[in-house]
């Protein structure tokens, strides 16, 4: 972190249920233990009876086999439908999804504007709509039927198009609200994509992140977005920090944390023991305001010594645990992390871009990193513990990132605008000799070809090329999307 750093304030997950009660003893030991939990088990605000996570899901043919014209005639609808109602089914379970089938196929006139009126009145969170011949498209029904302003999937298999007929399809897959893959893949994992945006949506409407600035209490609804800031005192945290005692699940954390590392540079006990009662204290403001996350002016405290040690490894923790704690109360970041924990399960690297000028290549420095960079599900990437390099204090994580690995780079520049690039890690920095913040990594990216022109700060470095991934959903929610 860096104190230069811009404070943007444009404008994991627990429930208040779920969230473990901190004050006092300390935790119940689920949170505690050394395995970390998975997205299932960080559900925001859980869905309700008025408010269900549905979706719609509608198969468009004629009731006749069709003669000539693609997919073919040899093509059995049926066996599709079939198979595809499983596979759906299968997909809606993790995501706690409530799905509903249309009880027939549909194709006349009457039952395409019946199917349209109904879905306006119920407004699901999302359509599935599979167009069965090449027909649907070039009569325009399936046009009409992706004009609802409900978030749709059509799913468009080998065999349904062709560029012959483009003037009829790509229109709507190049329409907001609508995503359109036209795949080789008749196993789906398109319309499971196309699911995974309905719930990463719902969830951000159910999430609150509490940032901590300033003196006032209020609250922003991020639009398109739908994620709610909740901007709390900055000096809450130093009063709630002064309630969290040395606990045995607070030692337990200091421990799990210097055993796992490859080596424990600048850190005392001492120091790991106030680190993880910071992460204690997170949590106890995270229940008491309802929030599923978790942003202050962290470098104002630290300087100030108003907490004896930085929030970084409490952020980390969090992150890994699929929660979001961001530095420096960015409110931008803060929407980066979000949109990156709900849509891809996995954390980002929120950084301090550094264009490297001679090899034309982008560092990305921070003192918090997450070390599940691959997900909550798998192993975590190796991690040194250091100090919080500017003011030599406390805790934070030196995660090692794997060279050769595939890199995205996002950043909500607002909460309607999205910034976007990919790149190779190229290798990690130790510091010293360098300056600057202790996860230091080196990415070659895809542009700008002068790495100073790179648009943006506090952007997310995140593991894997994910770009396809957040312009479908930056379509299908009303978010402009711009190269950095």
């Amino acid at each position: 972190m860096c104190r230069f750093c811009v404070r943007q304030s444009t404008a994991g997950e627990f429930t208040r249920r779920d969230m473990l009660k901190v004050a006092g003893a300390g935790m119940t030991a689920s949170l505690l233990a050394p395995t970390f939990l998975t997205a299932a088990q960080t559900a925001t605000t859980p869905p309700t009876a008025d408010d269900p996570l549905d979706v719609r899901v509608v198969y468009v043919h004629q009731k006749d086999r069709q003669w000539l014209g693609w997919p073919g005639t040899f093509w059995d609808p049926s066996v599709f439908e079939a198979k595809s109602r499983t596979l759906i089914e299968q997909f809606a379970k993790p995501l706690g999804m409530k799905v509903a089938f249309e009880p027939a196929a549909i194709h006349e006139p009457a039952e395409i504007e019946a199917f349209i009126n109904k879905v306006k009145t119920e407004r699901p969170k999302g359509v599935i709509i599979f167009p069965l011949n090449a027909d649907e498209f070039i009569s325009g029904t399936i046009d009409k039927m992706a004009q609802t302003e409900i978030p749709t999937v059509v799913f468009c298999g080998l065999g349904l198009f062709h560029t012959g007929f483009a003037g009829a399809v790509v229109p709507i897959a190049r329409r907001k609200g609508v995503y359109l893959p036209s795949t080789s893949d008749w196993e789906l994992s398109t319309v499971r994509f196309g699911m995974k945006m309905f719930q990463a949506a719902y969830r951000l409407r159910r999430t609150k992140v509490a940032v901590l600035r300033g003196a006032e209490t209020a609250e922003q609804l991020m639009e398109p977005l739908g994620l709610t800031i909740r901007y709390l005192p900055r000096k809450r945290f130093p009063d709630t920090l002064k309630t969290i005692d040395e606990t045995p699940d607070v030692l337990a954390m200091a421990d799990d944390y210097a055993k796992g590392a490859q080596k424990v540079v600048e850190p005392t006990r001492q120091d790991m023991i106030n680190a993880a009662k910071n992460y204690y204290a997170s949590l106890k403001i995270m229940e008491e305001e309802g929030c599923q996350g978790i942003s202050m002016d962290c470098l104002g405290l630290v300087g100030n010594r108003e907490i004896p040690t930085p929030p970084c490894l409490s952020w980390t923790r969090l992150l890994d645990n699929g929660q979001s704690g961001t530095c420096e109360a960015d409110v931008n970041a803060v929407m980066s992390q979000e949109v990156c924990l709900k849509l891809l399960d996995k954390p980002g690297f929120v950084q301090d871009p550094v264009p490297e000028t001679e090899r034309g290549t982008l560092i990305g420095v921070h003192c918090v990193c997450a070390t599940k960079l691959n997900g909550w599900d798998q192993p975590p990437a190796p991690y040194l513990l250091r100090s919080h390099s500017e003011s030599n204090l406390g805790v934070a994580v030196q995660v090692l990132w794997k060279p050769g690995q595939e890199a995205t780079i996002m950043q909500m520049s607002g909460p309607d605008k999205m910034l976007l690039g990919k790149g190779r890690v190229v290798q990690n920095f130790d510091t010293p000799p360098a300056g600057g913040c202790r996860t230091s990594v080196e990415l070659e990216i895809d542009g700008p070809a002068d790495p100073c022109d790179t648009k943006g700060f506090h952007q997310l470095f995140i593991y894997g090329d994910h770009v396809r991934q957040f312009k479908a959903y930056a379509q299908m929610y009303g978010i402009t999307c711009e190269h950095i």
